[in-house]
């Protein structure tokens, strides 16, 4: 079994070692864009060796875990030069400009539109982690567009992968991923900017930060080059959960302003029900 990943980072590393642990007979290879971070693939195991796009032809698998503006520029060149029963899919936080990017193309059943929403806030292949799928969600999008037989052999591996499977159509999602993804690490950042700007002595926000504000600037560690595409990709969808963020946190600030406690209490027990659902 030739496994191609394209992208080896967290996620791409990460697929590539649970491949191997499933997959006896999986030859890993590996392109990237970053020469040292296929060195580091190659001294860490993560794959077995390099790979050229003249290789796609012999691929039984690719796996694209790029940016998402850079899988916008690839995937249809990828699709170029696969083999007829070459299974391709991407793992991208933005889902609409992929599917429609790859539309219309000859080998577009080969390709399926996937978003494991697995990871960790670390970057490259020493992020790679193995079991990182284990009992995460993966969004699969216009499976009806993939021929039968691919859609079997992607099953096969995300459930020996140990993940969940929910199906979306590609605007659902990236309206959806706004709120529960997008907005979570914007508010990251712009938290980590607001104390950094504040608090001018590093040790002070060292001793003083405690595990709240450390969980909650945790994605403010993630990497911008990534991140950057994701928003511009999903501009209309984040800047409208930006407006439904923003306005509850004027309200909030309005409450305290006016000394409303009572309802400061409220709008704090009306959310732990957030408890309820993410159990």
């Amino acid at each position: 079994m030739n496994v191609i990943i394209i992208g080896i980072g967290l996620i791409g590393g990460s697929m590539a070692l649970d491949i191997k642990s499933i997959y006896d007979n999986a030859t890993i290879f590996g392109i990237d864009a970053n020469e040292k971070h296929l060195e580091e693939a190659l001294h860490l195991g993560i794959i077995d060796q390099k790979a050229t796009e003249s290789d796609l032809i012999n691929a039984d698998l690719v796996l694209v875990s790029v940016p998402v503006d850079i899988g916008l520029v690839i995937l249809p060149k990828i699709l170029d030069k696969i083999g007829e029963q070459t299974l391709v899919f991407d793992v991208g936080s933005t889902k609409f400009p992929i599917c429609e990017a790859i539309e219309k193309h000859k080998n577009r059943r080969n390709f399926l539109a996937c978003h494991p929403i697995a990871g960790t806030e670390f970057s490259g292949p020493k992020a790679a982690v193995k079991g990182l799928f284990e009992g995460k969600t993966n969004i699969l999008c216009e499976v009806e567009k993939t021929t039968f037989k691919l859609q079997e052999k992607a099953m096969d591996l995300f459930h020996k992968m140990g993940m969940r499977i929910r199906y979306m159509d590609p605007k659902s999602h990236d309206k959806h991923i706004a709120y529960v993804s997008h907005l979570s690490h914007i508010s990251s950042f712009m938290l980590g900017k607001t104390v950094i700007e504040k608090e001018k002595d590093e040790q002070d926000i060292f001793d003083m930060a405690g595990s709240g504000f450390e969980s909650t600037v945790r994605l403010a560690k993630s990497s911008p080059a990534m991140w950057t595409p994701i928003f511009r990709q999903n501009k209309k969808e984040v800047v409208n959960a930006l407006e439904e963020y923003i306005l509850n946190l004027t309200n909030f600030k309005e409450l305290l302003e006016k000394d409303k406690y009572d309802e400061v209490f409220n709008e704090m027990q009306n959310t732990n029900r957030i408890k309820e659902i993410l159990r």
